[in-house]
């Protein structure tokens, strides 16, 4: 049986040989001790500088190269590509300090080199109004090399890999794109057309994308913004319901219309929001925090027959861990989740700078342990 088979079966709440696994991202350090060999992919910082250095192409192919190399030595059933910078030339940008730089739209940006590769944007234009949002016409169009990479895994794993496009953003909660998270949440209560044509306008321009991924060949697409901290959602219930789910909604119509599997990636507590996701029609969440309350078990009891679960072990114990409390992890994964299918096994976000080999390697020969179907434990 193919991976793109035990993952079409978990997510039709049926059993396939075994249980699935994969990884959304690997960080490029784990990655090339995995490989053995140097890579960009998922370095942060050295990525960053071939692409200032026109290093782009070489970059790219590295990209696609990397996840179907992942895939094959690591045995995942699924793979998520990302998004990659579009051809064009790129020169050194102005730097600001060791590790930050003005942008070619003359922000400011700062990279930190101990988070992997999370960008930061120094400052918002917090004064800015509903007049001053792009016009719709210059987001709208996407450029086909920034599919590059998909369509290089596509070539190679078409038919052996659920194979998931990662848009940049979802457009759902545009605070990076606008007037950072804290006044993006002020304006939901102060001024709400500013929040709803924001909100229109980039889940527009997302659902560009994704629509791209599917036509490229990915069999899913997944979209990651996130709503929740360890204690619900950050704007609260009733502002979600309004603002934030129309837009879920009209990706998941779209995606649903081209015949595509919608994933949503979230993480936090969302015991508040889950029917709201599903009543959007997601058929898949990522992003299942066990060890902040959200238990496996108690997840397929509630939703087990409308989502099919993406999760089982925590970033935190794949870094701060032992091999032995990974495989309990996962044990307890498989015996809350895993009968009738709907479960995928994978980390709760992506392999962080600091996991330990030993752990991953340890999660990948317990899911071989205990998830082969039927299901004994």
């Amino acid at each position: 049986m193919t991976g793109f088979e035990r993952v079409r079966l978990a997510l039709s709440h049926r059993e396939a040989d075994r249980v699935p696994t994969g990884e959304n991202q690997v960080n490029g350090k784990l990655a090339q001790e995995i490989l053995g060999r140097t890579t960009y992919y998922s370095t942060g910082w050295e990525e960053l500088q071939a692409l200032w250095q026109g290093k782009r192409d070489e970059v790219v192919e590295d990209y696609g190269r990397t996840i179907v190399e992942l895939a094959e030595v690591l045995e995942w059933d699924y793979v998520r590509v990302p998004f990659v910078p579009k051809r064009k030339e790129y020169t050194m940008p102005k730097m600001t300090g060791p590790y930050s730089w003005i942008d070619e739209t003359g922000k400011e940006i700062r990279f930190n080199p101990d988070a992997g590769n999370i960008l930061e944007q120094a400052s918002f234009p917090v004064h800015i109004t509903v007049e001053d949002l792009p016009d719709p016409d210059s987001l709208f169009e996407v450029d086909p090399s920034q599919l590059d990479a998909l369509r290089y895994v596509v070539r190679k794993l078409k038919g052996r890999c659920f194979i998931v496009g990662r848009a940049p953003f979802d457009g759902t909660f545009p605070w990076q794109q606008t007037v950072g998270m804290e006044e993006f949440l002020v304006r939901m209560i102060t001024d709400p057309q500013f929040v709803e044509k924001a909100i229109d306008l980039y889940v527009t321009r997302n659902i560009k994308i994704l629509e791209a991924f599917l036509d490229a060949g990915a069999d899913a697409v997944m979209t990651t913004d996130d709503y929740c901290d360890n204690r619900g959602p950050i704007m609260g219930v009733e502002l979600f319901r309004k603002f934030i789910v129309p837009g879920i909604c009209r990706q998941v119509e779209a995606v649903h219309r081209k015949g595509g599997i919608f994933i949503k990636h979230t993480d936090g507590y969302l015991w508040d929001i889950l029917d709201d996701l599903i009543d959007c029609g997601i058929d898949a969440w990522h992003g299942i925090q066990t060890n902040i309350g959200m238990d496996l078990a108690t997840l397929k009891l509630r939703y087990g027959n409308q989502l099919c679960f993406f999760g089982g072990v925590n970033c935190d114990t794949l870094i701060e861990g032992t091999p032995d409390q990974v495989r309990k992890e996962v044990r307890e994964a498989i015996q809350g989740a895993a009968r009738g299918g709907g479960l995928v096994v994978t980390t709760s976000n992506v392999l962080q700078p600091g996991v330990k080999l030993e752990n991953y390697r340890a999660m990948r020969e317990a899911i071989r342990e205990y998830g082969v179907y039927p299901i004994q434990l």
